[in-house]
């Protein structure tokens, strides 16, 4: 889908005019006009049409956590091509493309806070209200399938976003290193943090809240990887460990949605908190790289709209796709059997140990 039409919808079309500001056009369709030779910026054209390709797939997968377990396959696949197409391409044209209504207003997002992480957050969220909870959710223990899988694959997964953040300086400069630094440290911060209320609150620290907390900081600090100083990158991941503990431990059985995975906990929540905490950590004053002259009040300002926005798009879209995926497929969850016998089984016909 991103080759067929999400590049040119997210990135090409007019400078204004038109929906120039909400969407591109489909002048790029299946990447027409896009060679070796074709340049964008600096870089390579292709190049950027891969590395935002994978902006777009981490995005899709993030939702399908919230969702687990319980969703039919074919309509898990068609939620996610109607939110692609309705939400996260005019999300990222808005915040990321140089005709975007977010990016002239001067909206701050360096590497998909907005565009990624409150984006597939409230997408989860939504789907997952729709669809209702696990069988025995709120009832019985649903532990983690491999506390050491779930480990490794945190560790994994910080490594890869050292790509998504540095990257998005698009060169081998200061600025990427500077990314990349705030990259290890801000999820550091949030791990500890998690530990810590952890600890405070539940009388232990655990393994699955320390990678929990990285990922947090790992969300918040995307946005700010390159605006914000290392000091304002450790303040930020650990204000994000402690609000996504709270998200998780108490928002979530509070309300009683089941986001599988607590990709709105900490996904969309700790978005939330690192889109508006870029504004005040990009301050100069505070060690950060804001443009000259920043306003930090102005561009809070500029911030809380491209979140609420991005809230409510999401949102909308994400339901109304989950009422059209009903309606195809007789209904969006496997029966109770099937959710019993588990969907490797009951939807692949495969088991993952023998």
């Amino acid at each position: 889908l991103w080759v067929a039409y999400g590049y040119s919808l997210a990135f090409s079309g007019p400078s204004e005019g038109g929906l120039s500001a909400y969407i591109g056009d489909f002048s790029n369709f299946f990447l027409a006009n896009v060679s070796p030779d074709s340049v964008s910026g600096t870089l390579p054209e292709l190049v950027f049409v891969v590395f935002q390709l994978t902006f777009a797939c981490i995005t899709a997968a993030l939702i399908v956590g919230g969702i687990a377990e319980r969703m039919k396959f074919g309509a898990v696949m068609a939620f996610l091509a109607i939110w692609f197409t309705f939400s996260y391409l005019p999300i990222a044209h808005m915040v990321w493309s140089g005709a975007g209504l977010f990016f002239n207003m001067g909206a701050l997002d360096f590497a998909g806070g907005t565009v990624v992480h409150i984006n597939s957050g409230v997408a989860a969220l939504v789907a997952a209200i729709v669809l209702g909870p696990r069988l025995g959710y709120l009832k019985e223990p649903i532990a983690p399938h491999n506390l050491i899988w779930t480990y490794i694959g945190a560790c994994l997964l910080w490594v890869g976003w050292f790509g998504f953040n540095a990257g998005s300086a698009l060169g081998a400069n200061g600025l990427a290193a500077q990314a990349f630094l705030n990259t290890i440290t801000a999820p550091a911060a949030a791990a500890i943090a998690w530990a810590i209320g952890e600890k405070i609150t539940r009388g232990h620290a655990s393994s699955l809240g320390f990678v929990s907390g990285a990922v947090a900081g790992l969300v918040a600090i995307t946005p700010a990887a390159g605006f914000a100083g290392t000091f304002g990158s450790i303040v930020l991941g650990a204000i994000a460990g402690f609000v996504c503990l709270w998200a998780v431990v108490t928002l979530k059985p509070m309300l009683k949605y089941d986001d599988s995975l607590d990709v709105f906990g900490i996904h969309g929540v700790g978005g939330i908190v690192g889109a508006l905490g870029t504004a005040v950590v990009a301050a100069p004053s505070l060690g950060g790289f804001g443009a000259e002259g920043y306003d930090m009040g102005g561009q809070m300002v500029t911030q809380i709209l491209a979140v609420a926005v991005a809230i409510i798009w999401s949102g909308v879209v994400a339901f109304v796709a989950m009422l059209i995926v009903k309606a195809i497929f007789g209904g969006a969850r496997v029966v109770e059997s099937s959710e019993v016998d588990g969907l490797d089984l009951s939807s692949h016909g495969e088991r993952a140990y023998n």
